[in-house]
């Protein structure tokens, strides 16, 4: 059975859970997740963390935020007047904000009567993340 090298072509079950265990996402109701290993097309925790496994070989990575989505980035979050957003959003909707020719995806952190804090980070910036991986299969990318 061969083992993961970087640059296989890997296809991958995952659950990704916080530190505290809540699920944020999975695949097992969907095809496996295909990424070639170390090329950076997946957070680098994940891409990194196949390179070594065996088709069928299941293993469980923490991913600081430095391998995943980043740390916080205070100077993303801005104060906007609640009447600026669209009707109906709530605390953790996702929109789209405008910048010069550029949408950028931003999320609704805060929200009262008379202001909202967007926020440009990912949702999952600054967070461990823990991954539960199962290599489906690989293909040499030699």
């Amino acid at each position: 059975m061969s083992q993961v090298n970087q640059g296989d072509v890997v296809r991958v079950h995952y659950t990704g859970r916080l530190e505290d265990g809540t699920e944020f996402d999975n695949s097992r109701n969907r095809e496996p997740l295909e990424f070639v290993a170390g090329a950076g097309t997946v957070i680098q925790g994940v891409s990194n963390g196949v390179v070594g496994m065996s088709e069928g070989e299941s293993k469980t990575v923490t991913v600081p935020p430095e391998e995943a989505y980043g740390e916080r980035n205070p100077a993303l979050e801005q104060e906007v007047a609640r009447n600026d957003l669209p009707e109906g959003v709530e605390e953790g909707s996702q929109l789209r904000a405008v910048q010069g020719e550029r949408e950028i995806p931003v999320w609704v952190r805060k929200l009262d009567d008379a202001s909202a804090v967007i926020d440009a980070n990912h949702p999952l910036a600054g967070k461990t993340l823990v991954f539960d991986l199962e290599l489906v299969e690989v293909e040499s990318g030699a």
